[in-house]
């Protein structure tokens, strides 16, 4: 299943009394050794196996995900500020000024979008700042109260619940809509 879901059974198949760093290590070894193959694994140094340095390039650069912290957290507790994240990202030299879009993200991608589809799911901690709505007839938002972290996109398992089977079957129906028309098209710009 997906990986909240999971991380969450095998901290709950922890003996009353585990360590709560060793249950957190468990947990988090599913996205870090997902195969289950390696003995040993980093995940920080120059080879970033894992892509980690690439977050604060991508958090500035790309959509904004804005993200706080309840108190209720074993994190500490923290708020999100559209300006420090704009100052943050101005100091790491990222591109300055593309943070606006994330205010404007429905009507850059109505204009200059085409043939998207975002999933989410409402479990996914990255949910608040996705996509929840359709932006035309070609963006396409599937929202499920079900889902967590790209579980659509990993591959089928006999474990899946019906919800994922019938958002992956939704999916494949619109891309093969989108492939259909296009064939369509080039057909007719060939007569």
């Amino acid at each position: 299943m997906c990986q909240c879901n999971c991380m969450c059974k095998i901290i709950d198949a922890f003996p009353a009394g585990a360590d709560v760093v060793d249950k957190a290590f468990t947990a988090a070894s599913l996205y870090y050794n997902y195969t289950g193959d390696q003995k040993c694994f980093k995940v920080e140094g120059e080879d970033d196996p894992h892509g980690l340095s690439g977050w604060g390039w991508q958090a500035c650069t790309e959509m904004v995900m804005p993200m706080n912290v309840s108190s209720e957290s074993m994190f500490p507790p923290s708020g999100f500020s559209y300006e420090e994240r704009s100052e943050e990202c101005v100091e790491r030299r990222s591109a300055e000024g593309s943070l606006d879009h994330y205010r404007k993200i429905y009507q850059v991608l109505k204009r200059f979008g085409s043939n998207i589809i975002f999933s989410n799911g409402m479990r996914d901690p990255w949910s608040r700042g996705g996509v929840l709505k359709n932006i035309s007839s070609s963006i396409i938002a599937l929202v499920t109260e079900e889902g967590a972290h790209h579980l659509d996109f990993r591959s089928a398992t006999k474990e899946d619940p019906d919800w994922v089977v019938e958002q992956r079957r939704q999916e494949v129906e619109i891309i093969q809509g989108w492939i259909d028309q296009y064939n369509q098209d080039t057909a007719e710009m060939s007569q």
